[in-house]
């Protein structure tokens, strides 16, 4: 099955309108692709915070006034410090109360009526204790003993959240620091108490794996309107329950961290570099870190993720974080380009009626998935539709990989305008369905292989073909690497890069826009498919490895809180890279097959001669 074999595609007489439309639909959608470009470029701006209580514990570690560490890391491009609410435990370690167990007041104080299994408080001052009383719906009551006035709690009250500390918050707000707050929850605080002391910062980052509220309706309702104009911070890897209602309202910042046991089995440059991709590629504002064990691997880490960040043009200072909200006519308009590149597409195939049936399931399961959302529904269309037209339409020659590329590419101009939204560019789920654009144009693809004769006789034929040992192993093999590449689609899956691939990725993702391994694999293997230089089926195969690699370019795209300008350099990237080595693929396997069935023939004609 070479190129040539291959059934051609059905010219159909609606070919040109739907070319045209296509083409027409392209002005709203570049027109919604220069508008995400000016927002995204208005963002680039980062805030390196520091985990307040961590940097205090290593501080201490060493000898030295938090202030002072504070001040170095400062001059290494620290500009922000997050900050938990206080406990009551963390009052007594201020020493503004003190705590005693009723069993060690009962034997200090025999015969004076102390509760044993009872917590006592004893504030610095009245309104301490009175303001802690009244902020809980715990029963309390104040009692004598001693001699001394004590608040008397049924249940040990040192995990409560107490509020935040107000004098350290102003005193870091004069620093210029850029401040996230991190409160907690206890259902121990009415709902109309919560939030209504937080301090005003700029941003929320919620504990835990739900926000404050997540579960009750009232409680979640009073925590999005104490968030007035802050923003909720949007933890990567950690979507919080409850977190999607606030950024319906608020918005919402993205933030950044890695787990301290996680950044402990790193070298300070490698996590350094981490950072700097989630800024610069992912659209993080917020660099969430602790400092390493010792002072030295910190300043080492801070020092290269400064550089790193300023070579990627992206500023230290208060994140600017706009509000994404692209022209929903603009994005009506663009819906007509992938729905006729659909059509097109399956009006093309040589079984034309199989086409428009296997473009209609398209259409069900998009807009199925999508809960009839119409532009995620239309962004998935895209990202199925554009990859496989170009190699319905033409697969006879190499150059025939410009045209699918250059369709590709188009689609990626309605992905990004249909699927583009404000919560899809804040790293929130865009359209649903993002890992089918791997599986299903490779599916259309093959499925216009079928011969254009009765259907029934290709399935008859493919039934009673024999089959060889060597073509097991061609699709074991086959099987193999598609399962690989679906588990390893987006930034965080279950799928793990070799050593030597994570090793290659930290050097390159430092001085350029890493292209995606799958690309630079697949579109050297779609060249050579479409030069034919391999007999048999095999071409065949390698055309459908090419369609990974046309998936890959619109997958790529679909994750919209990468910058619209990094993915593009991502991609054009991995198309030179691809190309070039497609071109030396050709050329090594035509020298090899050359070699193979001359080698040796020199002596076999000598030995003939002599005989």
């Amino acid at each position: 099955m070479t190129p040539s074999s291959l059934p051609p595609a059905t010219r159909h007489p609606w070919t040109p309108l739907l070319l045209g439309l296509i083409a027409l639909a392209l002005i709203p959608a570049l027109l919604l692709a220069f508008g995400r470009v000016q927002y995204e470029q208005s963002q680039k701006t980062a805030a390196i915070v520091m985990d307040y209580p961590a940097l205090v514990i290593q501080a201490r570690r060493f000898g030295l006034e938090p202030q002072a560490l504070l001040d170095r890391y400062k001059k290494l491009g620290v500009n922000g410090l997050a900050l938990y609410e206080d406990t009551i435990a963390s009052l007594e370690q201020r020493g503004e109360l003190y705590l005693k167990n009723g069993s060690d007041l009962a034997a200090d104080f025999p015969g004076q009526g102390v509760k044993t299994n009872a917590v006592y408080m004893k504030a610095a001052t009245p309104a301490i204790a009175e303001a802690l009383r009244g902020r809980y719906t715990i029963p309390t009551r104040e009692v004598t003993i001693g001699g001394q006035t004590w608040v008397e709690w049924p249940s040990d009250p040192r995990f409560l959240p107490a509020g935040p500390d107000t004098a350290a918050v102003n005193d870091f707000k004069k620093q210029g620091l850029v401040l996230v707050y991190r409160p907690y929850q206890d259902d121990a605080v009415p709902t109309a108490k919560v939030g209504a002391d937080w301090p005003d910062v700029p941003f929320i980052a919620f504990t835990g794996d739900q926000v404050i509220g997540a579960r009750t309706p009232e409680l979640l309702a009073q925590v999005d309107k104490a968030l007035g104009k802050r923003l909720p911070a949007i933890i990567e890897g950690n979507i919080q329950k409850g977190l999607e209602d606030l950024v319906l309202t608020h918005g919402g910042v993205r933030l950044f961290a890695l787990a301290p046991n996680y950044q402990n089995q790193l070298e300070p440059l490698d996590v350094a570099s981490k950072y700097n991709l989630a800024a610069r590629e992912r659209g993080m504002r917020l660099l969430y870190l602790r400092p390493y064990p010792t002072i030295n691997e910190t300043e080492d880490m801070l020092g290269r993720m400064q550089d790193l960040l300023k070579r990627s043009g992206v500023k230290l200072e208060t994140p600017q974080v706009g509000t994404f909200a692209p022209s929903s006519l603009l994005k009506a308009l663009s819906m007509v380009g992938p729905l006729a590149a659909l059509l097109l597409l399956g009006l093309s195939f040589p079984l034309a009626r199989l086409g428009v049936i296997a473009a209609g399931v398209v259409v069900v399961l998009a807009f199925g998935l999508n809960l009839l959302q119409p532009f995620e529904s239309a962004a998935l269309l895209s990202a199925v539709a554009f990859p496989a037209l170009g190699l319905v339409l033409r697969r006879s020659k190499v150059t025939d990989w410009f045209l699918a590329t250059g369709l590709s590419l188009v689609g990626v101009l309605f992905v990004s305008a249909l699927g583009a939204s404000r919560e899809s560019a804040l790293g929130l789920e865009p359209f649903r369905g993002v890992g089918l654009t791997l599986l299903l144009p490779l599916l259309l693809v093959a499925l216009s292989f079928l011969p254009r004769q009765d259907i029934r006789k290709t399935i008859a034929d493919i039934y009673a073909a024999p089959i060889r040992l060597g073509d097991v192993a061609v699709m074991a093999l086959g099987f193999v690497l598609l399962s690989l590449v679906y588990e390893r689609r987006g930034n965080a899956t279950g799928g793990s890069a070799s050593t030597f691939e994570a090793s290659l990725r930290r050097d390159v993702q430092d001085t350029i826009i890493r292209p995606r391994f799958k690309e630079i694999a697949a579109h050297p293997l779609g060249i050579l498919g479409l030069s034919g230089t391999l007999p048999g089926y095999f071409s065949g195969l390698l055309i459908l490895a090419g369609v990974v690699g046309q998936s890959s370019i619109l997958n790529t795209f679909s994750h919209f809180h990468t910058p619209l300008i990094i993915s593009a350099a991502r991609v054009f990237i991995g198309l030179g890279l691809g190309l070039l080595l497609g071109g030396a693929a050709i050329w090594a396997l035509k020298y090899g097959i050359r070699l193979w069935n001359t080698y040796g023939a020199p002596r076999v004609a000598s030995a003939r001669g002599q005989a």
